[in-house]
């Protein structure tokens, strides 16, 4: 158990110490951005292989029993959490270390964005959310917790980074968008087309989550239902 909040605490400080403080800034100024992100993501790799094998010898303490509708709960989210998963990471975003909106485009916001300006983090907590309901031990308390933590801090981290930078692309992309899902949209900000998804992104989520219902025994020991 100990091993496993030791990895867990070297993925935030990854995450928050490395990427989110002005050490970030000094090693972009020092190595430049690329070498930075790929540092970044090694170091982040490295440390969630760390907290998954510590996770999976760690002994499990029971501190609350999931009868079956919590068991149910990652069934019905995880669908959801693929789905925003695909959908954030294949729409061109500056909030993202992927593909990026031109400064330049008249409306950069589009699809998944429009919804929210974070898919990817509100995804992954999500994920873990639904794990942590579904499983009652300490290990995962440590594991699906630390994840959900980062996952809902990501966001105010970005965007404070982000406003740091004083990019006038990013205060427009912020003032049509939200953290909150269709708050930007209710507060007529901005607007849902459910035509920019895509119906063959939806396809790749679903068929995603029905590879993961099928192999979920033989990668992690547990039938998901």
């Amino acid at each position: 158990m100990n091993l496993l909040l030791l990895a867990t605490a070297a993925f935030l400080l990854v995450h928050v110490g490395l990427a989110s403080t002005s050490l970030r800034s000094a090693l972009v100024g020092t190595i430049g951005e690329g070498p930075y992100r790929g540092v970044f993501s090694v170091l982040s790799l490295a440390a969630l292989v760390w907290m998954g094998f510590a996770y999976a010898g760690a002994p499990r303490e029971v501190l609350w029993v999931a009868g079956p509708a919590l068991r149910a709960v990652p069934l019905v989210v995880m669908p959801v959490a693929l789905l925003g998963l695909v959908l954030g990471n294949s729409a061109p975003s500056p909030a993202a270390m992927g593909p990026a909106a031109r400064g330049d485009d008249p409306e950069p916001v589009r699809g998944i964005l429009r919804v929210t300006r974070h898919p990817g983090n509100l995804s992954i907590a999500l994920w873990a959310a639904a794990h942590l309901a579904a499983n009652g031990d300490a290990a995962s308390v440590a594991f699906f917790g630390g994840l959900l933590l980062l996952a809902a801090a990501g966001p105010a981290l970005i965007d404070r980074r982000r406003r740091a930078g004083g990019d006038a692309a990013w205060a427009r992309f912020e003032a049509v968008t939200s953290v909150v899902p269709f708050a930007a949209i209710l507060a007529g900000r901005n607007r849902f087309v459910p035509g920019e998804l895509g119906w063959k992104r939806v396809a790749v989520a679903l068929a995603l989550y029905a590879a993961l219902i099928w192999v979920h025994p033989w990668l992690f020991g547990v039938r998901p239902y």
